[in-house]
């Protein structure tokens, strides 16, 4: 995106490198007026630290499947390198704070426990078209070019973030902000023109480790180091294949990603459930029925999940994710119902089935 208008004060300071107070309090003022909930500026260059450590998680081999962080490297680790005209990184913030805490579902064990932020439409959807539209609005009043973000591209979106003031990356890898806690949808907008920087965000995790402490899996071992291959969240909806066996128990009822880190966060008390009806959990995604989402075929399942973050990751994970839940439910009562998935056509799902069928055969059905 790029646009051209009469010379004002930001063209000026486009082409002579001046930072522009005026314009970027305009920018913040017309974020939040947009719906934005955070907004902070930051240079447009990367410390080497943030390389450093990215290319210690990839050669650690804490990605898995996520082959695109190692093939776009180069450009993710610094903006400049992504686009080399960019002065200012502009980082925004949508709160999606969820009304009550999401482990309380954990004790269900009929029911899938599916993220906060897959509960309603695809943010990347919601947010890109605002973040567009403040884009639009900067090149129209205050010139120079942008491009925008919201997550698909290779930025590194949270030491972004932090620099600009947002927030800083907590030690569960998450932003984390004094006002809304870890619940904030991250965008930005890379533009031509020299704002002045926010000044970055202090770390304020001290000596607090229960992110650590409630991670079902241990993926948080070291503090602010992922292990994704660990982690619920990456097992559930990126990786692609069998989940392996031993991750499997710690899995309860999480069929679509994982919230117990984030919510575990005590700055959790400062913030509040979003006001966007588009992240409020739709109720069929609440506490949705294991043996409902079971018997799903391809077709069911788009038509329940059109328009949510879920749609991408396809029947077949999803159905994997949702029979483990099922084996861990303790419920033999279910087992007709692992029964119908054993032959499934995805050998996916039939192998999720036999691990639910043989955990549950000596389980007697729960009462109720």
């Amino acid at each position: 995106m790029a646009g051209h208008t009469p010379e004002r004060s930001s063209d000026r300071s486009a082409a002579t490198g001046a930072p522009d107070f005026a314009a970027k309090e305009a920018i913040r003022g017309k974020a939040f007026e947009m719906g934005f909930d955070a907004a902070g500026f930051a240079r447009a260059g990367a410390p080497p630290a943030d390389g450093a450590n990215l290319a210690a998680f990839l050669d650690g081999g804490r990605h898995g499947d996520m082959t695109w962080l190692a093939d776009t490297f180069a450009r993710r680790a610094d903006p400049r390198a992504l686009w080399p005209e960019a002065r200012t990184v502009i980082a925004l913030g949508v709160n999606y704070g969820p009304a009550e805490d999401p482990r309380a579902l954990q004790g269900r064990a009929d029911r899938g426990a599916i993220s906060v932020y897959a509960r309603n439409r695809d943010y990347h959807d919601v947010v890109k078209k605002r973040v567009k539209r403040l884009a639009r609005w900067i090149v129209e009043t205050r010139g120079g070019e942008v491009k925008v973000f919201v997550d698909t591209a290779p930025v590194m979106e949270k030491p972004l973030a932090a620099r600009a003031g947002i927030g800083w990356q907590g030690k569960h890898t998450n932003l984390v902000s004094r006002a809304f806690g870890s619940w904030l949808f991250l965008a930005e907008v890379f533009t031509t023109l020299t704002l002045p920087p926010d000044a970055p965000e202090t770390d304020l995790c001290g000596s607090c480790n229960r992110c650590a402490e409630a991670c079902p899996t241990d993926a948080l071992a070291e503090p602010y180091r992922m292990n994704a291959t660990r982690c619920i969240s990456y097992v559930t909806i990126e990786h692609k294949g069998p989940i392996e066996a031993d991750l499997r128990p710690a899995l309860g009822n999480r069929i679509y990603g994982c919230d117990d880190c984030l919510a575990a966060c005590p700055w959790n008390k400062f913030s509040r459930p979003t006001a966007e009806a588009a992240f409020q959990a739709r109720p069929d995604l609440k506490a949705p029925s294991l043996a409902d989402l079971a018997g799903l075929d391809d077709v069911a399942f788009r038509q329940a999940f059109a328009g949510t973050p879920i749609k991408r990751t396809g029947r077949d994970r999803l159905l994997r994710n949702v029979l483990i839940a099922i084996g861990n439910s303790g419920d033999a009562g279910m087992l007709s119902v692992v029964r119908q998935r054993m032959a499934d056509s995805s050998a996916l799902v039939r192998e999720a089935a036999q691990w639910a069928f043989d955990r549950l055969s000596d389980q007697p059905p729960a009462k109720g």
